[in-house]
């Protein structure tokens, strides 16, 4: 079949109006970090599963590769086609109905186009909670958080977008539609589909639809502001949170002073607590942990759980100083410094973005290492340290040294840091991708650093589901 063809079949299938080969496509061709600029065949929008298996369907008749995107938002370029103007970039924001809600069984059916926010909104109208929550929720999708197994600020509570995933609809890479949307909490018959599809990122199948998991609203949530003397204090923090709050601790994000400083260099309009700034405090707490209390029983209860927490952490030294927000307002305005920690980062200049993974117990010692690694190799270099905490997940971010031209230092150094920062994640047992996946940026890395006994059942996964190797090529695992 000939691209005209192909076009025209296309065209039929979804309408005229939603097969796109003109104009700027760059919203569509080019990755959300401006790092990637391809070139489509076209851009084609479905509006209902079936449509998107009569995508797929001719597609593969055809032999032309597909590219699967959300909200385009992935930070690993996993939805960006390549520049051969040969792939199909498969937009599926038109499929963006939700199904059904049923609040007995705490859980709604959504399709994939679904963004996030909405989803959080909706459950919020119906008295529950949807607990998924990342920066870039105003525009990123559901199915894009499913295909990369998105994280976000809750995981320490509710897991990450795999663990809030009762059931799936998936167009397979022959056209077929496979109905897993039971929304069981007990189904032990068989493989887990659902579970291979989800973080696959769309090189095994295109999720079409969801059904996630809701929770009852919490009675009070409390967000407070701790300034720790070190991270090994900050862990310690980290146990005495989960030993007082238990299920109640929904939120544990780390700062060090530096991210914080360019927050408050670039944004002075946020009232940072405990910053050099505002007080001396640089060397007496080097970091800052952004912890949130969720309480199922009322606002005083929280709040005593809360303050007895940080009076035992005052005691334990793990605190050196604290604030509890005494509104929503104050509340919103702390995790609004927190989440412009990457905005004011990019404000400062060029910077080297590693989303990491080690165990809470390990993230000291790695910490230690890492910042000795790379301050001894790279004169000069600022350290961006700032995460989830709470799950072992940190965003170890390498910022151009002051005064260097950030090109040419992204242009010399960027492989001599990337490869500094894995082998000290890899020595300390830990992962190179934590919530943004691995994408075409990264399959290098996979190569490395996973086991080959892991690498050759992936291998053989990919050719079972998609013999024509025509979902996502080169994303995940690398080509050939």
């Amino acid at each position: 079949m000939t691209s005209t063809a192909l076009l025209e079949s296309l065209r039929q299938i979804v309408g005229a109006p939603h097969v796109l080969t003109d104009g700027d496509l760059s919203a569509y061709e080019q990755d959300w970090r401006k790092r990637v600029h391809g070139k489509s065949l076209a851009v084609v929008r479905p509006g209902n599963t079936a449509e998107v298996a009569g995508v797929i369907k001719a597609c593969a008749a055809a032999g032309v590769q597909i590219v699967p995107q959300g909200g385009n938002t992935g930070l690993s370029v996993g939805s960006t086609p390549d520049d051969s103007g040969r792939q199909i970039v498969l937009s599926l924001t038109r499929l963006n109905a939700v199904r059904h809600i049923d609040k007995d069984n705490l859980t709604f059916t959504v399709e994939a186009g679904c963004i996030l926010q909405n989803l959080q909104e909706l459950a919020d109208q119906q008295g529950l909670l949807f607990p998924l929550s990342l920066a870039a929720e105003g525009s990123c999708t559901i199915g894009g958080n499913l295909g990369t197994n998105a994280g976000g600020t809750q995981v320490v509570r509710y897991g990450n977008t795999r663990d809030l995933c009762l059931g799936l609809e998936v167009v397979t890479p022959q056209g077929e539609i496979w109905d897993g949307l039971k929304g069981l909490r007990k189904d032990n018959t068989g493989y887990d589909l659902r579970d291979l599809f989800i973080g696959s990122e769309g090189t095994l199948g295109i999720i079409t639809a969801a059904t996630m998991k809701l929770f009852p609203q919490p009675a009070a949530q409390l967000t407070a502001f701790a300034a720790v003397p070190s991270m090994e204090a900050a862990v310690r923090l980290l146990g005495l949170a989960h030993q007082h709050l238990g299920a109640g601790l929904t939120g544990f994000e780390v700062m060090g002073q530096f991210a914080l400083s360019l927050v408050v260099k670039h944004m002075p309009q946020l009232r940072v607590p405990f910053t050099e700034k505002e007080a001396d405090m640089g060397d007496e707490a080097p970091y800052c942990v952004l912890l949130e209390n969720s309480d199922s029983e009322s606002e005083q209860h929280a709040r005593l759980r809360f303050e007895h927490l940080l009076e035992l952490a005052f005691e334990d030294g793990c605190v050196v100083n604290a604030v509890v927000a005494e509104s929503l307002t104050q509340a919103h305005d702390l995790w609004h410094i927190r989440e412009s920690i990457p905005l004011a980062q990019a404000e400062e200049g060029l910077n080297i973005k590693h989303d990491i993974s080690v165990a809470a117990s390990r993230i000291p010692a790695f910490v230690e290492h890492a910042d000795a690694v790379l301050k001894r190799e790279i004169p000069g270099v600022r350290l961006v340290n700032f995460g989830h905490l709470g799950d072992g997940n940190l965003h170890y971010n390498v910022q151009v040294p002051e005064g260097e031209d950030g090109k040419a230092f992204l242009r010399d150094k960027e492989a001599l840091v990337n490869h500094l920062v894995y082998e000290a994640v890899d020595a300390f047992g830990g992962s190179f991708s934590a919530e943004h996946g691995v994408g075409a940026l990264k399959t290098d890395k996979l190569e490395k650093y996973q086991s080959p006994v892991a690498l050759q059942m992936m291998r053989a996964i990919k050719n079972a589901l998609d013999p024509q190797g025509i979902m996502n090529p080169g994303v995940v695992l690398a080509r050939g």
